[in-house]
């Protein structure tokens, strides 16, 4: 933390060259990971790191320097560093700077130091123990404990000044089964903005016996038919698929460059009337969630598509200022004082629908339903995805059947969203540990409700008309 005075006097330097908006930044983290592989502590790392990073606004032009020191001159320094792309001199003398509260509250119920790093790896220990007690087939077991305190705060020569401490706990685990020569290996977790209330509200032990559940079921998969298909998406974790190929289509700085498909486009119906979908970073516990953004702007809840309707997209104040805009929409993040923020999702989900999930999977004659999703690919400018799936089975006559495995799933996002036929009314997030890439990493959630799409390729080692 820096002082006001001293704040102000950094604000002055950054403004001398004539800039018509300075920012500083300033940043302590405190972290530690812990992480088990095959019944050994393989990691055990605490990490401290605090810094500033001075941002200068000469209308469009934007500058920035960092500093890992805290001290006046090094705070100095950045400023002078980034102010000196302007030409002109400064007609603000003074700068008052006024703190600004949020209504939003994110209590830690239990603080880190409840549990020591020892009751940290035993708990590892023992989601190691009961995977490899569950079934002989359970070959390889890890385990991990993660932990993050981020605190930040911003001043900027409006005035402004804000400050946010956020607080985030994470479990994950892994195993993998394995039997005559098959290997499936399944990964899951969870975790979100709170302390380690975490642990009492979800069990490890369960969770990782429920991974080797899916795993030992999964050595008796079939390979998954290949073709154009019915699909059944879970809901949860499913949500990604969104979050991938539409929701970084709705990110401004990919709308003013004009290369989403959705760019021109408020106003216009991009969906299935049946689907809404929105942007929420007031969420409580969620690891999207924010007091204020990396902007200074209150975290605030964005209907992206409201009945198919496309109604707004994700701002950051860069972004907003590029177009005349006023204001942002609480979205400008970035992974550490050493970055610039960015229009980045928060907690992004489909809305609840009407059908029972069940209805929804008694309606298809033969399909797929994907009950877990991996990694993937999208093509921002064209909505274009390829998604794996971890864990899926078939649908036939309306009944959940085989499992299969090596299930891919290909499509256009816009238009997936626009072919969606029924929409579930059991909306959930995922279980709190997504991480979303884009040149920098921030931590999301994504949701929806179980979701039918008619027709999308699904790719496989079957033909799906045999």
């Amino acid at each position: 933390m820096i002082d006001k005075a001293l704040a102000q006097k950094v604000l002055a330097e950054a403004l001398r060259t004539g800039a018509d908006l300075a920012e500083i930044y300033v940043e302590d983290v405190e972290s530690l990971r812990l992480g088990m592989d095959d019944s050994r502590v393989e990691t055990a790392m605490r990490g401290e790191d605090r810094g500033a990073g001075i941002r200068v606004f000469f209308g469009n032009l934007v500058t920035y320097a960092f500093t890992d020191s805290l001290d006046e001159q090094s705070l100095i320094d950045s400023a002078r560093a980034a102010a000196a792309a302007g030409t002109g001199s400064s007609s603000q003398t003074r700068i008052d700077l006024t703190e600004r509260k949020s209504p939003l509250e994110y209590p830690v119920l239990k603080p880190f130091d409840t549990l020591s790093i020892e009751d940290k790896v035993q708990l590892l220990s023992q989601m190691d123990e009961h995977a490899r007690a569950y079934n002989p087939q359970i070959v390889q077991v890890s385990a991990s404990y993660d932990q993050l305190r981020r605190h930040m705060w911003l001043f900027n020569s409006d005035g402004l000044q804000v400050e946010d401490e956020r607080f985030y706990t994470e479990i994950r685990g892994g195993v993998v089964a394995r039997r005559n020569g098959t290997l499936q290996q399944v990964r899951d977790g969870f975790g979100g903005r709170v302390g380690l209330e975490l642990l009492d509200q979800n069990d490890a032990i369960a969770e990782i016996e429920s991974m080797c559940e899916t795993a030992v079921k999964m050595l008796d998969a079939r390979p998954c038919p290949a073709g154009e298909m019915t699909v059944v998406m879970c809901n949860g974790w499913g949500g990604v698929l969104f979050h991938e190929a539409c929701g970084h289509q709705m990110e401004a700085d990919f709308i003013t460059k004009g290369s989403s498909a959705y760019a021109g486009k408020i106003g216009e119906r991009v969906a299935n009337p049946i689907i809404t979908a929105i942007d929420d970073g007031t969420i409580p516990g969620r690891r999207g969630s924010l007091k204020f953004d990396d902007d200074g702007t209150p975290a605030q809840r964005t209907v992206l598509i409201e009945k198919g309707i496309l109604k707004e997209y994700m701002w950051d104040l860069v972004e907003a200022r590029r177009v005349g805009r006023d204001g942002s929409t609480g979205n400008g993040r970035r992974e550490s004082y050493r970055h610039m923020p960015m229009p980045r999702m928060t907690n992004t989900f489909i809305d609840q629908g009407e059908h029972d999930p069940q209805e929804i999977i008694e309606s298809v004659k033969r399909g797929v339903y994907i009950a877990n999703m991996a990694g993937g690919q999208a093509d921002i400018a064209k909505g274009d995805f390829v998604f794996n799936a971890t864990v899926a089975y078939l649908i036939e006559d309306g009944k959940l059947t085989a499992p299969v495995r090596g299930a891919t799933i290909f499509g256009n996002g816009p238009q997936v969203l626009n072919e969606i036929d029924m929409v579930g009314n059991d909306l959930a997030l995922d279980p709190g540990k997504g991480m979303c890439g884009k040149g920098q990493a921030a931590r999301v959630s994504v949701g929806q409700p179980t979701v039918r799409i008619p027709r999308v390729t699904v790719g496989g080692t079957d033909d799906a008309s045999a």
